[in-house]
């Protein structure tokens, strides 16, 4: 017998025919004789419909109520698949995030998972019933609700799937796997069999939107395999694993894109020690993460420190890197909306010198101008206009020749 969990993201149970054609995944996985927990996210737009309710009466809502009202969603959701899958002849029980013991720290829209208390879980599953949970909420200590925020049911499936040590962790969603790049700007991209772990998590956090990297963190961090694949098709997907053999002749393993940023300069900082770390603190205490740093070689005792954020996270990184201006006796602060990051990503990049220089040259010869780069041991990332980024993610593919058969 083993534990499988299986992840149903919005577009998978966007409407009621939808969700009886996931609970009959579900079914179907539990007549083999395996135990199963099902993750679901809020149907289709709910989500989105409900912060743009919350912004009609107040353009800064609490973030308190905010996670109150958003947990609404999975809740609808969780109740329709137990009727769905009780429909179907098998026993059924939905749980809320808090009701199935998913404890977080108080960090309202974007609470961290602490720790699970799996008893009322493990307790269902030996009566023999499907449990359903709601994906991307929580409870704080003191009983608040809380919403791990972007892409929240990933890391609820993949956080239960390791509390649980299940077998695998399966997550549906509207593509059948993990590409070397996005299909619908690379027609000819080609769905990956297999990916590492810390390929997959650089892929997440640069842009690709098949996984969050805090799911595969967790999951990198505990050994559980995680396996992409479709609500709609059933076809193989793509398994995330430790290791992926054959790699000597795999260097990249895909282009990823995030047109969702935003640039934010602080100019004419004053050249002294602690000034990066009083700058960059105020913004870690107001949880905006940062993408890319980038500082200027100082002249004249001052320098330019640019970052990247999400875009959403613009006005309220705007106002603080404001404050920190003047605080720190800086000339000015200036924001490009228009910018956007492009990446490739594979284990290969660290034993192949040329990667970079052959990427460098594919944008060059289609003059797309590379406006500043970051690199890690397998990832390079460049930052380039957002009206460039299709035509960069193409010739990059191109380049590597990803589109190819394996």
């Amino acid at each position: 017998m083993a534990l499988v969990v299986m992840k149903f993201g919005g577009t998978s149970v966007a409407d009621p025919e939808k969700i009886k054609a996931a609970a009959a995944k579900a079914v179907r996985e539990h007549k083999k004789g395996n135990q199963v927990v099902v993750v679901v996210s809020a149907m289709g737009h709910t989500t989105d419909e409900l912060i743009a309710l919350a912004h009609k009466i107040n353009d800064d809502p609490p973030a308190r109520e905010m996670d109150m009202l958003m947990a609404t969603g999975e809740q609808v959701s969780i109740a329709l698949m137990a009727i769905a899958i009780e429909t179907l002849g098998v026993p059924a029980i939905s749980f809320t995030g808090p009701q199935v013991g998913i404890y977080t720290n108080g960090v309202y829209r974007k609470a961290r998972i602490r720790h699970i208390n799996d008893e009322r879980l493990r307790e269902a599953l030996g009566q023999g019933k499907i449990v359903v949970v709601a994906g991307f909420q929580g409870v704080t200590d003191d009983n608040d609700i809380t919403t791990l925020g972007r892409g929240g049911s990933d890391t609820t499936a993949v956080a239960l799937a390791c509390a649980l040590k299940a077998d695998v962790c399966d997550i549906y969603t509207d593509v059948d796997g993990v590409y070397t790049a996005d299909p619908r700007v690379v027609k000819n991209a080609r769905k990956l069999k297999k990916i590492t772990f810390d390929e997959m998590l650089e892929l997440a956090s640069v842009g690709a939107q098949v996984l969050h990297s805090r799911a595969v963190e967790i999951a990198a961090n505990y050994g559980v395999p995680i396996h992409v694949r479709s609500s709609f098709k059933d076809v193989p997907g793509t398994l995330v694993v430790k290791e992926a053999e054959p790699m000597e002749d795999i260097v990249i393993s895909g282009v990823a894109y995030n047109r969702n940023l935003s640039k934010i300069s602080l100019l004419g900082v004053p050249d002294r020690p602690g000034i990066a770390a009083e700058f960059f603190g105020r913004l870690a205490e107001n949880h905006i993460v940062i993408g890319m740093i980038i500082q200027n070689v100082g002249t004249h005792g001052l320098n330019d420190i640019s970052f990247t954020v999400d875009r959403a996270e613009e006005k309220k990184a705007l106002k603080i890197a404001r404050e920190a201006c003047k605080a720190l006796k800086a000339k000015d602060v200036i924001v490009d909306s228009n910018v956007a990051k492009v990446s490739v990503v594979g284990v290969g990049i660290k034993s192949h010198t040329e990667v970079a220089a052959r990427m460098f040259a594919a944008l060059a010869r289609n003059n797309i101008n590379i406006e500043s780069i970051t690199t890690s041991e397998i990832r390079i990332s460049c930052l380039i206009r957002e009206s460039e980024v299709d035509r960069a993610v193409k010739v990059i593919h191109d380049e590597f020749a990803l589109g190819e058969a394996a």
